[in-house]
């Protein structure tokens, strides 16, 4: 199982699924290479009978059983507006993936190997000059692989949100929201994702300072105890923090933060899109107080009050 394989908390690296979707552009094949962080990846499996779905786009090829689940099916390939070459052999594979508690399965042209690569050298989106016909939003990070090639990290639970097949949950009255005060630190490289989260703690009084991964929420707590200095731990109430981030990732973030004789009184919670065990042992590894899966208000509420509650009363 892809799962066993995990990462030391500590270790800033990230392991990709590294898979290939091709493309024919009149004689010649482009090969794009792409990656999937491996704590959100079941298992990879040969493409097996599908059941169709009515009405449905062309790009959900239908679903199939898995040990009693049922799993819906997304080409990439056809969603990306990828016409399938007809010159070369595909291996299509499907990678099963969870998040947010949600299991889907995406069919690939290729499941290439697992790549370990050091968080440090994944840059942002922004980075790049070519997304290979993907909007830069539903690109994570990019990293440089060998012979100069490219490896985009797809966000794919950003397409299945953006399909539909998953929302968030933020409906909730006002009245069981419980009011606080201070400031409250939040770390995620999506600005959907932050301003989501930004949105919520502002509902419960907490005034929110953003970073787009570990390395600028370093950044961000050395400028705030030049502010507050000693006082530090009372002002900022509480650091949410996403998983997956380029240059560092949330859990070596963490680390840092609780290694730290300045900051490591701040609560700390994990806020990710990742939904397996080993990710909630790892962030307790770390010095977590929750792990979070995206987005669930009434949970976020709660976990966020109780922790901010037990630090004050310590």
């Amino acid at each position: 199982m892809v799962e066993d394989r995990i990462l030391k908390a500590n270790s800033n690296e990230l392991e990709l699924v590294d898979f290939r979707i091709y493309r024919q552009d009149k004689d010649k094949i482009y090969e794009g290479i792409y990656g999937v962080n491996v704590a959100k990846v079941k298992e990879i499996i040969k493409v097996p009978t599908l059941t169709e779905l009515p009405g449905v786009p062309k790009y959900i090829e239908g679903v199939f059983d898995l040990r009693g689940i049922v799993i819906p099916v997304i080409n990439l390939a056809k969603w990306m507006n990828i016409i399938e070459p007809k010159d070369i052999v595909l291996k299509h594979r499907i990678i099963i993936t969870e998040f947010s508690n949600i299991m889907i399965g995406f069919i690939v042209h290729e499941a290439k190997r697992i790549r370990r690569i050091s968080a440090s050298n994944i840059r942002g989106s922004e980075f790049s000059s070519s997304s290979g016909g993907l909007d830069k939003s539903q690109i994570t990070g990019i990293a440089k692989i060998e012979n100069d090639e490219v490896l985009l990290i797809l966000d794919l639970e950003r397409i299945v949100e953006e399909l539909g097949i998953y929302s968030p949950k933020i409906d909730i009255e006002e009245k069981q929201i419980q009011k606080t005060s201070g400031t409250a630190v939040v770390l995620d490289d999506s600005s959907t994702a932050r301003k989501l989260v930004r949105d919520a703690l502002i509902k419960m009084g907490l005034k929110v300072i953003e970073a787009k991964d570990g390395v600028d929420g370093l950044n961000k707590l050395n400028e705030l105890y030049d502010i507050y200095k000693n006082d530090i731990s009372n002002q900022i109430k509480v650091i949410i923090s996403d998983v997956e981030m380029p240059q560092m990732d949330g859990f070596h973030f963490a680390s840092r933060v609780k290694e730290d004789i300045r900051f490591k009184g701040i609560p700390i919670i994990f806020n990710s899109s990742l939904s397996n065990e080993f990710s909630n042992l790892k962030s307790k590894d770390v010095g977590g107080d929750a792990f979070l899966t995206k987005f669930d208000a009434n949970v976020f509420y709660k976990e966020v009050s109780r922790v901010i509650e037990t630090y004050i009363k310590k």
